[in-house]
């Protein structure tokens, strides 16, 4: 990486997600993608031709090898997040990692380590922590105008968006959960972010697959295979505890009989204030006078677009060392939470969790 240069960037999965990258890092002249792999060799090759990348990969050890490429952003299933994550640590690599950060806890340690031994820049790109919405808030949290958050609700509610059924995004073992995993960590992340970050100790979860299993629910996202496996929940509801004595309840389907936007949203109730996001709307909420004073919160007009400000806070990460805001300790606190979901809808108890890494 040369002071004043563009740094440069791998592209590993040139499927739907890392096309998205692709498209954000054209905004952004401080990036530059100079090579993509895909294990379809093909889509990799129309990728770069689409968005004039000079180097395909025909394996993700060659890019990796490669020793002008600064960094590298994952976009593969969840099954190949650690695995893949911790290669290219090890390569020198700086890394963009998509959500889940990795399969599950244990795989999430492994990733830590490695970010830790390796000393380079591991960032999960949770973009709606960038969305206009969500900076006011907390702009307003961070004010104290909220005042002692105590409770929050989240949730993503979709009735009918089963994606790729039969494909890895309904397979445990190559997903490592439906919904929960997939919405539900994007809504965590964010609750967790909003309310300032305290640290959970317990949750008490549930999962079902009411419609999955069934072949129903299934949404336009992904081409399914009809031959292949749902293992997987279509909804799954929780409540965490913290140590500051907050709670935070979550809510999340791909399948659910109920009327919804189908739009992610989040609500803070503050003792001294609230707040409320749900899709791209959002509502600060007081009273003055004993009376109640609402403000609406809109995106501005020409409003550049969280991704673009997620990509240009990991080339400023990059630059200066510092610790991205979706840090990799972000992402093992979220796989904490959710294995721990996943444990507690097993055994039908509250579920301790043991920070065995800080």
């Amino acid at each position: 990486m040369t002071a004043g240069k563009p740094i440069r960037i791998g592209i590993i999965g040139s499927g739907n997600i890392g096309n998205v990258h692709m498209e954000v890092l054209k905004k952004v002249p401080e990036a530059e993608i100079t090579a993509v792999t895909d294990v379809y060799l093909p889509l990799a090759e129309a990728r770069a031709k689409e968005h004039n990348i000079e180097r395909v990969y025909e394996s993700t050890d060659k890019l990796l090898s490669d020793p002008s490429i600064d960094a590298v952003i994952i976009a593969v299933s969840n099954e190949w997040h650690a695995p893949i994550a911790v290669q290219a640590l090890e390569a020198g690599k700086h890394v963009m990692l998509e959500k889940p950060m990795a399969l599950n806890l244990a795989s999430a340690k492994q990733i830590v380590e490695a970010e830790r031994k390796a000393g380079k820049v591991l960032m999960i790109p949770h973009q709606l922590r960038w969305d206009a919405l969500s900076l006011a808030v907390k702009q307003q949290v961070e004010k104290g105008a909220l005042g002692h958050i105590y409770h929050a609700k989240a949730g993503w509610l979709r009735r009918k968006g089963i994606p790729g059924w039969g494909t890895w995004f309904t397979q445990m073992g190559k997903s490592g959960g439906g919904p929960l995993i997939d919405l539900g960590v994007h809504m965590l992340d964010l609750s967790l972010y909003l309310m300032g970050n305290p640290k959970p100790v317990s949750v008490y979860g549930a999962t079902y697959a009411e419609f999955g299993p069934r072949k129903k629910g299934i949404g336009s996202w992904g081409a399914p295979n009809w031959d292949g496996q749902y293992d997987v929940e279509d909804l799954a509801t929780a409540l965490i505890k913290f140590d500051n004595g907050a709670t935070l309840s979550l809510d999340v389907s791909w399948a659910a009989l109920i009327e919804t936007d189908n739009q992610p949203y989040v609500q803070l109730l503050g003792s001294e204030g609230g707040a409320s996001i749900r899709g791209t709307k959002g509502k600060l909420f007081a009273e003055m006078f004993d009376r109640e004073a609402d403000i609406d919160l809109t995106v501005p007009e020409f409003d550049e677009g969280p991704r673009v400000r997620m990509a240009r806070h990991f080339l400023s990460c990059i630059e200066s060392g510092l610790q991205p805001l979706t840090s990799v300790m972000t992402g093992y606190t979220n796989n904490l939470i959710l294995d721990a979901i996943y444990r507690s809808s097993q055994t039908g108890n509250e579920v301790k969790l043991d920070w065995d890494i800080e």
